[in-house]
């Protein structure tokens, strides 16, 4: 069973591959580099809490951040250590990466570990919605440069949102206790 959805993962991404447009390719290419190190999600997090209205936005969404680098690149990539597409299949990434492992997609669960928190905590229904289309762009921006698999990218998502979730736990909790009256 692991073997055919290996394969079928295998399979998606070299459909993914087929799809490279010239003009696509270095803007997808750009915008995936964004997300280096949650670059993107961090500097847009900081720059939610400057306004009262969106300060728990970007408190969540930096808690979440750090569950998700812990549980992906700390915890998971070096215990599964699952090799980047391009070392397996016939493909050439549009960008580099440093980390030799693939599985999950640490740029995606920065992405939804952000997207999710915001989802729960900031006040415009427009936002909300920018921020999963955000995330769903940058989950869709590591297949499309070559550099995870369609189960790296879905288990990142996955991740990045049970972070969001824990970090909003948190969140209340202590908002709980800090407007406990004794």
């Amino acid at each position: 069973m692991l073997d055919s959805l290996l394969q079928l993962d295998g399979q998606l991404l070299m459909a993914i591959q087929n799809l490279h447009q010239p003009w696509l390719d270095p803007v997808v290419s750009v915008y995936t580099k964004l997300g280096d190190a949650g670059i993107m999600f961090i500097a847009l997090s900081v720059g939610f809490l400057v306004c009262k209205p969106t300060r728990k936005a970007g408190i969540v969404a930096l808690m979440a951040m750090v569950l998700g680098l812990l549980v992906t690149n700390v915890t998971i990539k070096p215990l599964v250590e699952r090799a980047r597409p391009w070392t397996v299949l016939p493909i050439v990434p549009l960008v580099t990466e440093k980390d030799p492992n693939s599985f999950p997609s640490g740029h995606t669960c920065a992405a939804f570990a952000a997207a999710m928190a915001w989802v729960r905590t900031l006040p415009r229904e427009r936002d909300r919605i920018c921020a999963v289309a955000v995330a769903g762009l940058m989950g869709l921006s590591r297949l499309y440069v070559g550099v995870h698999y369609p189960t790296d990218v879905l288990v990142g998502a996955v991740i990045g949102a049970l972070c969001a979730w824990v970090a909003w736990k948190g969140y209340q909790v202590w908002e709980e206790r800090r407007n406990r009256v004794y």
